[in-house]
């Protein structure tokens, strides 16, 4: 049996686009990692584009959709990521000689796998648990909902937590006195050049060769709340460029429940596609001439590329972007979006 002193757990797409520069680092200098696998989302695709190992163990089906809870907080996913502390607990039993678990992000399951390898389940543990992009906050409980809870269990449970800024290892500092905390940087940053360069090789296509927008939507707070999500289809109205509007499963979902969707398909300024393979995502937020959207992640892939990025959101954990002449946060405010969004691309 391989002695594993590493163990990674992932719950979803998003946490292995951010860890997989570390997973090949440690396959290129040849230190063996066991690959925890919560089941939350399918990962085998991103495994293969990204070269690294399939996982060791998966706990749960992995869902053949785009995610199991479609955004919702209820006994179905509160009881699974019970679950999932407890699974986690047992399959880290089985590697005695580990010396660090790894976990990344701010998912309800990281919150799961943090108390799953903390002390309060393991007393007697001689590993410590590491919460990779710690430090993140937004200050408000319910924007974004959970994360921002997420974010401060992980914190809490973990033995190292590794800053991605000096505002979030100042953040760590101010909570978590006696904790080790190590600024080390945002592996998002690696996980963008390696996509953005396969996508060069693999002479991906523009959305459009003129000025265009592209947009995404998924927090919980915007989707489920029919007044805020009727006030963004409006908003979204005022562009007058051509606009990719990337559109995952549950965002769809509540669109049509709240009879919105048809009103978006009428829009002949926005072109409805599917959520794209991370790399060519990538390369369209590159190229594009502004982003609108509610996500984090993608409020850290425009930053990088220096494209002008809308956040739909009252407030957000990643607030060096803002201090950028790159991105602005407008809430659901129709004059915002008009005054400094559209500006930016003089529409």
């Amino acid at each position: 049996m391989i002695n594993y002193k590493i163990a990674i757990v992932i719950g979803t797409r998003a946490e292995l686009i951010k860890t997989f520069p570390i997973m090949l680092e440690l396959e290129k200098k040849q230190i063996p990692y066991y690959f925890i696998h919560t089941g939350q989302h399918n990962l085998k695709d991103l495994c293969e584009k990204f070269s690294v190992k399939k996982p060791n163990v998966t706990l749960t089906k992995e869902s053949e959709k785009e995610s199991k809870f479609w955004s919702k907080i209820n006994n179905k996913s509160i009881f699974w990521n019970l679950g999932i502390i407890f699974k986690v607990k047992k399959e880290l039993k089985k590697l005695p000689n580990l010396k660090y678990v790894i976990y990344h992000g701010d998912t309800m399951s990281t919150a799961s796998i943090s108390i799953g390898s903390s002390k309060l389940l393991n007393l007697r543990k001689k590993y410590k648990n590491v919460h990779l992009e710690a430090g993140l906050r937004s200050e408000n409980f319910f924007e974004p909902f959970p994360e921002e809870i997420s974010r401060i269990i992980a914190g809490r449970f973990s033995d190292i937590l590794l800053a991605v800024s000096e505002r979030s290892k100042n953040n760590l500092k101010k909570y978590w006195k006696n904790k080790r905390v190590i600024l080390i940087g945002n592996s998002v940053i690696d996980s963008i050049y390696i996509s953005y360069e396969m996508a060069k090789k693999n002479k991906e296509k523009l959305f459009s060769k003129k000025r265009f927008a592209l947009i995404t939507l998924h927090r919980h707070e915007n989707i489920t709340n029919k007044k805020r999500l009727s006030a963004i289809i409006e908003i979204l109205s005022s562009l007058k460029i051509p606009s990719y509007f990337a559109l995952h499963e549950n965002t769809k979902k509540y669109l049509i429940n709240f009879g919105l969707f048809e009103k978006l398909k009428q829009n002949k300024n926005i072109k409805i596609i599917p959520t794209q393979e991370y790399s060519k995502f990538i390369y369209q937020i590159k190229n594009a001439s502004i982003i609108i959207c509610d996500g984090g992640s993608i409020q850290e892939e425009s930053l990088i590329f220096h494209t002008p990025c809308v956040l739909l959101r009252k407030s957000t954990e990643r607030q060096e972007g803002l201090e950028s002449n790159f991105q602005s946060l407008v809430g659901i405010d129709i004059e915002k979006i008009r005054e400094k969004g559209l500006k930016a691309i003089h529409c």
